[in-house]
């Protein structure tokens, strides 16, 4: 496996255990490196921070759904395309995550998040 693959891998894994298994602290004590950077304007700083805020996010909204369909990787950067639903039936939000991973732990992270409009101008899907 090739260190972009290794680094695709640890952002799934992460996730996958944040979102689909519905345990965030536990996807941070798994996958996030030390020295962590958040740079979501919602999020605190610092790892530990902001897992407990991504657990009580998650917590909010039992019926949560993640589906990433796009994953691209250069160098030590992963870029994931998803598809977030709060709730079941919602159009839900269009997603970009950005995360730098190095020697295997996530160490920052990026994300833009766009509500998915009913109707789109150009006729064509976020997702």
């Amino acid at each position: 496996m090739t260190e972009l693959q290794r680094n695709k891998e640890v952002v799934l894994g992460f996730l996958r255990v944040a979102f689909t298994e519905k345990r965030p602290v536990d996807a941070f004590a798994e996958f996030v490196g030390d020295g962590y950077v958040q740079h979501n304007p919602h999020a605190p700083a610092g790892a530990e921070e902001s897992a407990r805020y991504l657990a009580g996010f998650v917590g909010r909204f039992p019926e949560l759904r993640l589906d990433v369909r796009r994953v691209i990787a250069e160098g030590d950067l992963v870029f994931t395309h998803s598809l977030l639903r709060l709730v079941a039936g919602a159009r839900g939000s269009a997603i970009a995550d950005v995360m730098r991973v190095r020697e295997g732990r996530i160490v920052e992270h990026w994300d833009v998040v766009q509500e998915v409009p009913e109707v789109t101008v150009s006729g064509n899907g976020m997702i």
